[in-house]
């Protein structure tokens, strides 16, 4: 009783400080904005954006796939679907707007400032989550949050937001990984 009076959750284990993976890959996702770059054909070269079904059509390329897949699979798909076309092609994509699919994005709901979907950078931490969303309204219970991890089956982690970003506690920093929910609930008093 005396934990939840103090605004401390003990009903998770603490989150892992690492969590990141060194063989992460940038997966595309709808709203993501792709440059394509044909070497040697600039009238097939452009910027397009990912549709939101995922989709990309380019000259001489309809309905292409993208989403779920990284810029050098786009590039092959759009290598093989141009060599019908054009003696071959050498193609190169570079993600510019990133979003990301939404299974990868982190969601903040409950108590912050400006809740809502941020899309996952390697080695994104707690902190750089709470400055995008705009920190805690007055209201929040920021030692009382929690992290619901989807990469290992919704599993439940407690964080200390208010240590954090009230008191400067870095050791209450903990890195995200790609589909985290950072719950953060109202507090009593």
């Amino acid at each position: 009783m005396l934990a939840a009076c103090a605004g401390y959750s003990t009903s998770y284990p603490p989150a892992p400080a690492v969590a990141a993976t060194p063989d992460y890959n940038y997966i595309v996702g709808p709203g993501d904005t792709l440059n394509i770059i044909v070497w040697r054909n600039p009238e097939l070269s452009m910027s397009v954006p990912v549709r939101p079904d995922g989709r990309v059509s380019t000259p001489l390329v309809d309905e292409l796939v993208a989403q779920g897949k990284n810029s050098v699979e786009i590039a092959r798909d759009v290598e093989k679907a141009l060599s019908k076309l054009v003696r071959d092609p050498v193609v190169t994509i570079i993600v510019t707007s990133f979003v990301g699919p939404y299974s990868e994005q982190i969601r903040v709901v409950g108590q912050a400032a400006k809740p809502q979907a941020l899309p996952y950078k390697q080695k994104m931490t707690l902190l750089d989550v709470m400055i995008s969303v705009g920190g805690l309204t007055d209201f929040a219970d920021g030692n009382g949050a929690s992290i619901t991890r989807a990469s290992e089956g919704g599993k439940r982690y407690s964080v200390r937001l208010k240590d954090l970003i009230k008191r400067g506690d870095i050791s209450a920093n903990v890195e995200m990984k790609p589909g985290d929910i950072l719950i953060i609930p109202q507090g009593w008093f």
